[in-house]
């Protein structure tokens, strides 16, 4: 697994939820939240956004973004995001260059079948553009409140 922390964020541009094209550089000058989940509409992954959602306001008074990504198609996250009424936007990473680029693709088995999926991980990324902190192998209850707290030290 790749220590990411201290390095640049990739040089990606990916479909994201309201039509948009984004690109991890194009938030210079302000910290981000990025969070990968396993898929839309399940259990984990909606109370996972919603923690965030629920301090969505407080992470932009102190000048951050949030955005998650999974490998789902844009059609589904648009769905998701208006079922949640999130308020940031959800970036697809369906080819998964994204999740590679930050090591968060495994192999897991359901069903007796092997696949691959994501870990659940969040990281901070710095105004400078820098990966600050990350969380791998996520538990939700309480992860988004730890998350924020470590957003405050920036």
């Amino acid at each position: 697994m790749a220590d990411l922390i201290g390095k640049k964020v990739p040089n990606l541009s990916l479909s994201a939820t309201g039509g948009k094209h984004i690109n991890l550089r194009d938030f210079k000058g302000q910290p981000v939240i990025l969070y990968f989940y396993p898929k839309d509409a399940t259990p984990g992954c909606t109370q996972e956004g919603r923690d965030f959602q629920v301090l969505y306001q407080k992470i932009k008074k102190l000048g951050g973004e949030v955005l998650g990504v999974s490998k789902d198609t844009i059609q589904s996250h648009e769905k998701f995001k208006d079922e949640q009424n999130y308020s940031f936007d959800l970036i697809s990473d369906e080819g998964g260059e994204l999740c590679r680029a930050f090591d968060v693709l495994r192999q897991k088995s359901m069903y007796g079948k092997t696949y691959e999926g994501i870990d659940r991980s969040t990281f901070v990324i710095s105004a400078e553009g820098l990966i600050k902190k990350k969380w791998r192998n996520v538990k939700v209850n309480g992860h988004a409140k730890e998350v924020f707290g470590f957003l405050k030290t920036l």
